[in-house]
């Protein structure tokens, strides 16, 4: 939670003062991956998550971050508003399997957790398109 919670900040202060950099663009996405891959991964080890929903999870980050180091040459794929969003939700739904509530809540988990991955298959798209682009040959 608290690694969460310093990356956000850490990103508005590099918008605030001005110092975002290619390498953010790239290098901040892969540690919110990271992140909530490991979790998953924790959580599904666990039995406390089904490992097909980790799996499809970590599937398409692993195959966006492919993509946008594919067409690094081409320009970079700064994280979209799209992925941002799933970014934030997935870390709810992580944090709220790792608070110790009560167990009439975990239907609420879970639908977080699908939320999250619903939201993870259609940022996707938006990657996708992204990359079209920058590899469109020039006119």
């Amino acid at each position: 939670m608290a690694a969460a919670v310093t990356d956000r900040y850490d990103g508005h202060l590099a918008r605030r003062w001005g110092s975002v950099s290619d390498f953010g663009k790239i290098a901040d996405p892969i540690a919110d991956k990271a992140l909530i891959g490991a979790g998953l991964l924790v959580l599904s080890a666990q039995d406390r998550l089904w490992w097909w929903v980790t799996v499809v999870i970590l599937v398409r980050e692993l195959g966006v971050t492919l993509l946008r180091f594919i067409v690094i040459r081409r320009g970079v794929i700064p994280a979209a508003q799209g992925g941002k969003v799933k970014t934030v939700v997935q870390t709810v739904a992580v944090g709220l399997y790792v608070l110790p509530l009560p167990e009439f809540l975990d239907p609420m988990c879970l639908a977080v957790m699908l939320i999250a991955m619903a939201l993870t298959l259609w940022s996707a798209w938006g990657y996708v398109v992204a990359a079209a682009r920058l590899l469109r040959p020039a006119p």
